[in-house]
């Protein structure tokens, strides 16, 4: 029986879009317009949050057990592995240059920021193409619903619950109505009446801001 690795696509799609939205944000803001870069800053924080915390749950929970699993696709997790680090690094440079720009954003900062930005991106969707050909497949073989389920555990135990809020609605914004009623009926009772309640409108209100221009 094999496991059904879809959610994670679902989750990818979500960082394809937002690392490419950055990019027309940031380069849309006006220099020296702080209070706009911020809520933009603030966004990109977000995503970097969620990514950070995505990436190291397959480091901790994936890898590991694929690794003792697998003999000749070991190369495969081992690629995923090297990819995480060059993701990783993209974002370090980010981690100087949001700041940079966010406190007074000037044009040069902008720029700077644009292009990184653009790099971190490009090496990103190399890494998300890759995986979902040639990992996940490995994954739904030989991974168990339960090893699956605790990289969404893991990513829940290391997010602020707003943020979770954010990075949830972030997912669900692409999902069709059937990835949608998945993605919901994973959740606790409680947290899918948090959702709804408080979530979505939330939600609803943050992206708007964010994609004002």
């Amino acid at each position: 029986m094999s496991v059904n690795t879809q959610d994670m696509e679902i989750v990818h799609r979500a960082f394809r879009r937002e690392s490419r939205l950055l990019i027309e944000l940031v380069a849309a803001v006006a220099p020296g317009d702080t209070a706009r870069a911020k809520v933009i800053a603030d966004h990109f924080r977000d995503y970097r949050l969620g990514l950070k915390n995505h990436h190291e749950g397959e480091d901790e929970l994936l890898w590991p057990p694929l690794l003792s699993r697998v003999d000749l696709e070991a190369d495969i997790v081992l690629r995923m592995e090297a990819q995480h680090e060059r993701v990783a690094a993209t974002l370090t440079r980010l981690d100087a240059a949001v700041p940079a720009w966010e406190a007074a954003a000037g044009a040069d900062e902008r720029d700077t920021l644009v292009a990184a930005l653009a790099d971190h991106r490009a090496v990103l969707l190399e890494h998300l193409d890759d995986e979902e050909a040639t990992l996940l497949p490995l994954a739904a073989e030989h991974i168990t619903e339960k090893e699956w389920a605790s990289l969404g555990d893991h990513l829940v135990a290391n997010t602020p619950k707003f943020t979770l809020l954010t990075l949830f609605g972030l997912v669900l914004e692409d999902a069709n109505p059937a990835e949608r009623a998945t993605l919901l009926s994973a959740l606790p009772a409680p947290v899918r009446g948090i959702w709804h309640i408080i979530g979505r409108p939330s939600y609803a209100r943050h992206i708007s801001r964010v994609r004002a221009a």
